[in-house]
C-alpha cells in the first residue's frame, strides 16, 4: 500500500478532484447543453432526447427554437437577464463602496485586534441567509423599526415605500455578499509594503495621490477578486429578489425558476441556463486577462530587478 501511494500518490491527488469535477459539473454541463437543443415533451423527464437509435436508424432532435424564442420574446427572457446584471452591477459597486475601507481598516488593526474583526466579518455566515433577509424585512417594512423610528422622532409624517424596490434588493445582496468583498481585499491590503506608502509620504505625495497612485493599483487584483465573487451569485440570485423584490424586479433566477418548475420546460430553460453562463464568462475572462497582465509586469520588473 506504501508503495502504491509513494508511486501514485501525486496522480492521485490531481485525478481525485478532476474526477469529481466532471462528475459533479462537466457531466451535468453537457446534459444541460443537450437538452436546450432538443424539445419539450410531456414524459419524464419532460424533454425529447436529442439524438438516438430507433430500429437501429439514427435519429435527432436538434433543433435552434429555443435560442430562437429567447430573442422573439425578449422581454420576458433578455429583458430580466438585463434587469439581473444591472442589479448584480450596482449591488457589487456598493459592496466594493463598503468593504474598501472595512477592509483596509482590518488589515491596518494591531494583529489581536485583527482576529476579532475577521471574526465579526464572517460572523454571518454562521448564520442562516433566511434569517438574516427576515430580519431586513423587519426593518425595512412600512412598519418596520426604521419607519417607526423615523415617524417618532418627527422626521417624516407617513411611511417611506422601501420595500419591493430596487433599494431592497441592494440591501439584500449587500448584506448576504459584503464578506464576499472584504476578505479578499483584506488578503491582498495585509501584503501592501508599508514602506511604498511612507516613502510616497516622504516625497511629499498627498493622501489622495498616495491613494491613486500606490494603493489602489496595488489592490486591484483584491478588487477584480471581490467582485467576480460578487458578481457571479447576484447575476443568477433568486431568494433575494423574491424576498425583497416586487413584481417589476424580474431577475433571470426567478424566470428559471418558473420554466423549471412551473411550466416545466426544461429546454428553454436549459437554453436559458446557457445564456447566464455566457454572460458571466465575460467577467471572468477579463479577470483573468488582468491577472495575465499583472503577472507578466511582475515577471518583467523582476527580470529588470535581477540584471
Amino acid at each position: 500500500m506504501g508503495a502504491f501511494i509513494a508511486r501514485f500518490g501525486k496522480r492521485l491527488v490531481v485525478i481525485l478532484p478532476l474526477t469529481w469535477l466532471a462528475m459533479f459539473f462537466l457531466m451535468p454541463l453537457i446534459e444541460t447543453v443537450q437538452v436546450s437543443f432538443t424539445t419539450a415533451r410531456r414524459s419524464v423527464p419532460p424533454y425529447a432526447p436529442l439524438w438516438g437509435f430507433e430500429d437501429g436508424v439514427f435519429f435527432t432532435n436538434f433543433n435552434l427554437e429555443n435560442y430562437a424564442l429567447l430573442f422573439e420574446y425578449w422581454q420576458d427572457y433578455l429583458g430580466p437577464a438585463g434587469n439581473s446584471v444591472r442589479l448584480a452591477f450596482f449591488a457589487t459597486l456598493v459592496c466594493l463602496l463598503f468593504a474598501y475601507p472595512m477592509a483596509w481598516w482590518i488589515a491596518r488593526s494591531a494583529a489581536r485586534m485583527r482576529t476579532i474583526l475577521l471574526v465579526l466579518v464572517m460572523l454571518p455566515f454562521w448564520t442562516s441567509s433566511l434569517l438574516r433577509l427576515y430580519a431586513l424585512i423587519g426593518l425595512l417594512n412600512p412598519n418596520g423599526f426604521i419607519n417607526s423610528t423615523l415617524i417618532y422622532i418627527g422626521l417624516i409624517d407617513q411611511p417611506i415605500g422601501m420595500m419591493q424596490t430596487d433599494f431592497s434588493i441592494y440591501m439584500g445582496m449587500v448584506l448576504t455578499y459584503l464578506p464576499l468583498m472584504i476578505l479578499p481585499l483584506y488578503a491582498t491590503m495585509v501584503r501592501l509594503d508599508g514602506d511604498l506608502i511612507e516613502a510616497a509620504a516622504d516625497l511629499g505625495g498627498s493622501r489622495f495621490h498616495i491613494f491613486a497612485t500606490v494603493i489602489l493599483p496595488l489592490t486591484i487584483p483584491g478588487i477584480i477578486a471581490g467582485s467576480l465573487l460578487v458578481f457571479i451569485p447576484a447575476v443568477g440570485e433568486f431568494v433575494v429578489p423574491a424576498l425583497l423584490g416586487g413584481p417589476d424586479q424580474m431577475m433571470i433566477g426567478k424566470v428559471l425558476w418558473t420554466e423549471f418548475f412551473r411550466n416545466r420546460d426544461w429546454p428553454v430553460a436549459a437554453s436559458l441556463a446557457m445564456l447566464l453562463i455566457a454572460i458571466l464568462t465575460v467577467p471572468i475572462i477579463y479577470a483573468r486577462y488582468q491577472d495575465g497582465r499583472q503577472d507578466d509586469a511582475e515577471t518583467h520588473k523582476l527580470g529588470n530587478s535581477a540584471s
